[in-house]
């Protein structure tokens, strides 16, 4: 297994709507998300204005995770990985590389909405890494979670390698 982590392309574009559909305990497909306005192309759109940014992690020439974020409002939008490939450190250092770009962009606590359900694996895998309750949840019972300007530092550990 060769594990690589590089910049979204928008040859990427289609693999990130099959991996969103095959995520353990949040799948999206491609129909669902098309009703919240997310489609390849307003994806490729989005990413080519700069407002979206994301980066990919790979085996090989297998799309097996990934991770968005807005540059616009400081949010990480969407982290998955496929089940198989969870617990090997893709999640942690795709959502590192998120965090990174958004503190670049000038936003030293970035935020995110998750499940407040500690039966959900985002729960405690984002607490871990330093994640905490603003006391705000989205109108669908999606709690905000902020990131302290201290947390999630840069480190060489992961499961994936460089860009």
């Amino acid at each position: 297994m060769l594990l690589t982590v590089r910049e979204t392309q928008a040859d990427d574009i289609d693999e990130i709507f099959s991996v969103r559909a095959r995520t353990r305990q949040n799948p999206a497909s491609k129909e669902w998300l098309a009703t919240r306005g997310i489609t390849p192309a307003s994806m490729a759109a989005s990413m080519a204005s700069g407002k979206v940014k994301g980066w990919v992690c790979l085996d090989e020439s297998v799309l097996v995770g990934f991770c968005n974020g807005d540059g616009t409002s400081g949010e990480v939008l969407v982290l998955a990985v496929l089940p198989e490939y969870e617990g090997k450190g893709i999640g942690k250092r795709l959502l590192l590389r998120v965090v990174e770009w958004l503190r670049s962009a000038g936003f030293e606590q970035p935020w995110l909405a998750a499940s407040p359900d500690p039966n959900i694996r985002g729960h405690g895998f984002y607490r871990a890494l330093g994640w905490g309750p603003t006391g705000r949840c989205l109108e669908n019972g999606d709690e905000i979670l902020q990131l302290p300007n201290n947390a999630m530092q840069p480190t060489s550990e992961g499961g994936c390698r460089g860009d």
